[in-house]
Parts: C-alpha cells; structure tokens; sequence
C-alpha cells in the first residue's frame, strides 16, 4: 500500500517531465560544414581554373578596398535541405565578414538541385538588397547556368556584385571586366574590301610628292593605333590568401534562384 502511495503522489511531476522531454527539441548537433580554402570554394568541381583564379584576386581587390568579403562556395547537393536555410547557415558557420561590419556576400551553389543564392550579410543589405540580389542573378548567373557554363556564371555574378559595391564605397576596381554584351576592347580584323582600299590609297599617295612626304605619319599614326587594346579581362590584385571570414553575420538577406 505504501508503495502505491508513493507512485501515486509522483505521477504528476513524472508526467511533466516527460512532456517536456519530447515536447523540446534537443539541440542540434553542430552540422559539419565544409572548411573554406578561400573566396572561391568549389567542392562541387564545376568552375575551371582560370574563372578560380580571377575570382580570388577579385575578391582579395574589393576586401582590401572595400572591407566587404565576396566568398562563392558550390556544393554537390543539400540533400533535404531548404537552399536559403542552409546558405544562411553555411554563412554564418564560416562568418563571412568582419564581426560587428557584417559586409559580406556569398553566391551559392547547389548543383543536384540546380539551385543559385546570394546571401547577405547585414552590413550589406542596404547596398544590395533583394530585389537588386535577384536582379543579378536573373541577368548574370541563370543564363550560363542553364547552359552548364558554371565557371562563366560564378565570374560575371561576382563581378556585378563587386561593382555594386565597389560604386557605395566610391572606389575603382581592376579585376572587373566590362559586363557581358557589350564590345568594348574588340577589334575586328580587316577584310579583303578594306585591304584593296588601302593598297589604293597607298597608290595614290605615292603619286605625288606630298602624298610620299605624308605616307610615313599615316602608316605611324596606323600602326601606333593598332596597338591599343582593351581590357583583358579580370585583372590580377595582390597575392597571399583570403581573410574575409571574420564572424560576420546574416540575417537571410538576399535571393535565390531555380534554373
């Protein structure tokens, strides 16, 4: 009897307990995130070398003039994941940016899922905020993207993002290259209508004596603007390795895109 007595009187805090043992959560265990290698983190294998290479001197430039950490990172799949959710994670588990500044930018790749993000950090919300983060994508990212041309995708998306911020900071960058589309520093090769014009010109000139006095400064004058080129491309800034996590944070600033 007094047994039942004793089970009697604690089967009310017994089945609090209980409640609050399967009702809780358990904390998660910390999930075990990649390690970053530097601004451009590809464990999924699909940016070739030379877009790797002109995106981490791209990132070095705007970090040392701008403060502001531009990280890409590709991954094979997110399993089960929400892709925001685990891009936010992702960022705050490196700590892209410095802690108290939270400048930074990561553009996300889940390949099986086909899915692109740029997350922000808060420092940078006000300068790239999600309709402009969308924007970017639909213009830079999807169009490669769908083509399998991952490298091409990743390049252009990080340079629209270091103009952007690179323009709020009142600063030029040298690793960025003309947007997509437009022609600047392509020359065309003359074709054989050109050519037989010239020869034509020549021969005139050389018939007289004051087209002869003049041929040498209008072959100089052709010859020193041949040689002007545009741009290469991304440029190449400093060396040495990435210090752009810094325990910045994130708020889910941004947006993603399907393709």
């Amino acid at each position: 009897m007094r047994r039942r007595s004793v089970l009697k009187r604690c089967w009310a805090p017994l089945l609090i307990a209980a409640f609050f043992l399967f009702s809780v959560p358990a904390p998660a265990a910390g999930e075990a995130f990649p390690q970053p290698a530097g601004a451009v983190n590809d464990f999924a294998g699909v940016i070739p070398s030379q877009y790797r290479d002109q995106m981490e001197n791209l990132a070095r430039e705007v970090l040392a003039k701008t403060g502001t950490a531009v990280v890409a990172a590709t991954v094979e799949t997110i399993g089960d994941n929400d892709p925001a959710d685990y891009a936010n994670r992702l960022y705050q588990a490196w700590g892209i940016g410095k802690k108290g500044e939270d400048k930074g930018v990561l553009i996300f790749l889940a390949l099986k899922e086909r899915k692109v993000r740029i997350e922000t950090g808060y420092g940078v919300e006000g300068i790239i905020p999600d309709g402009l983060a969308g924007e970017i994508l639909d213009r830079h990212a999807l169009p490669y993207f769908r083509e399998g041309d991952y490298g091409r995708g990743f390049a252009e998306t990080m340079a629209a993002v270091s103009s952007v911020v690179a323009k709020d900071a009142g600063v030029t960058l040298t690793g960025v290259r003309p947007p997509a589309g437009r022609k600047a520093g392509i020359q065309k090769k003359p074709g054989i209508f050109q050519l037989l014009l010239l020869l034509a010109a020549v021969s005139l000139l050389l018939g007289t004596r004051r087209g002869r006095a003049m041929l040498p400064w209008i072959l100089l004058l052709m010859m020193s603007g041949s040689g002007r080129r545009g741009g290469s491309g991304f440029g190449s800034f400093g060396g040495g390795g990435f210090g752009g996590f810094g325990g910045g944070m994130s708020g889910g600033g941004g947006a993603g895109r399907g393709f």
